[in-house]
């Protein structure tokens, strides 16, 4: 019999999960090829700043295979909706029936996303980044920044963003976290100042370029997720010592490096694969003043990892 769980029942266990160490093991299992994630299944709705993602998966050998369908609509504040919605179905490796929905509304996506931005930043982010840069104002930046707090003692943070009137709202929430929080008023002043950066936004254009960054600074690059997006400019990856993907794969179809490697400013070769950085048998950061850029499009593994831990929890109880 299918199990229906509600957001309130998820978000009610989801403290319960250490989803930093959930996502990571993740990483590690899909770099070792222990995960079989097929090609993301996307439908685009530009007339309203809509999209539709169908991320799915297994990890071999496992009880349940997940399948995750998320929706981005970022006009939906206007009139009064939330910009997220979406769920995760865990289906049966054995039998093929649905074991359970998770009706999470884009909770444990989003929750998932900011993880690996803690996952990225403990991995490659310089021991002492003096300042927190958040480049961007919604609900991933805010995430980001919780999440952050798990793995830096940095509690300086910028942000940097267009909507003026969300922006105050950001930061107040961003200070409640306990963060020192400065507004930075161009681009150029965040990079200035932060050596640990964290990109946001669903842009179309690059927002960061390549005279903008200093030595020694880390770029996590969570908004761009489709083909069309990209929030940093290809000659940021050139310029980068190190470069990390999600899935190498899926990089280059979407995000940063696609759009680095269609630009013909970045090889195949440069980049390598979170998971195996994490397990070491790739190499991250090796010194202070090295740039480094890890691109976050979003892989299936991450949804079946935070999936799989709620489902523990739910059950437990």
């Amino acid at each position: 019999m299918t199990v229906v769980y509600t957001r309130s029942e998820i978000e009610a266990v989801l403290p319960e999960v250490d989803v930093v160490e959930e996502i990571a093991r993740g990483f590690v299992a899909f770099s070792r090829g222990d995960v079989e994630v097929p090609p993301v299944g996307e439908l685009l709705f530009p007339e309203c700043a809509g999209e539709l993602h169908i991320k799915y998966g297994s990890i071999r050998g496992d009880d349940v295979c997940v399948i995750k369908v998320a929706t981005g609509f970022y006009n939906n504040p206007k009139i009064g909706l939330p910009p997220f919605g979406g769920c995760m179905i865990a289906v049966s490796q054995k039998t093929g029936l649905i074991d359970s929905v998770l009706l999470e509304e884009g909770e444990l996506t989003n929750h998932r996303t900011a993880a690996a931005g803690a996952v990225v930043a403990r991995t490659l982010a310089p021991a002492t980044p003096r300042t927190i840069g958040i480049v961007g104002c919604g609900t991933q930046a805010r995430l980001q920044a919780d999440y952050l707090r798990r793995v830096t003692d940095c509690r300086d943070l910028t942000i940097w963003a267009r909507e003026g009137a969300q922006i105050e709202r950001a930061v107040s929430d961003v200070m409640a976290m306990g963060y020192q929080v400065t507004v930075s008023q161009t681009l150029d002043e965040l990079c200035d100042r932060s050596r640990l950066i964290v990109t946001t936004t669903p842009s179309e254009q690059p927002l960061l370029k390549a005279p903008m960054i200093r030595p020694g600074t880390h770029i996590t690059a969570i908004g761009a997720d489709t083909p069309e997006k990209t929030e940093i400019a290809p000659e940021i990856l050139a310029l980068a010592d190190v470069v990390i993907a999600d899935s190498l794969t899926q990089c280059e179809l979407r995000g940063e490096i696609w759009q680095a490697l269609r630009a013909g400013v970045l090889h195949k070769g440069k980049a390598v694969e979170l998971g195996n950085v994490i397990s070491g048998q790739s190499s991250g950061r090796e010194n202070e003043d090295q740039i480094t850029v890890a691109d976050l499009t979003g892989v299936a593994v991450q949804d079946i990892a935070i999936a799989k831990a709620v489902l523990r929890q739910l059950a437990s109880g």
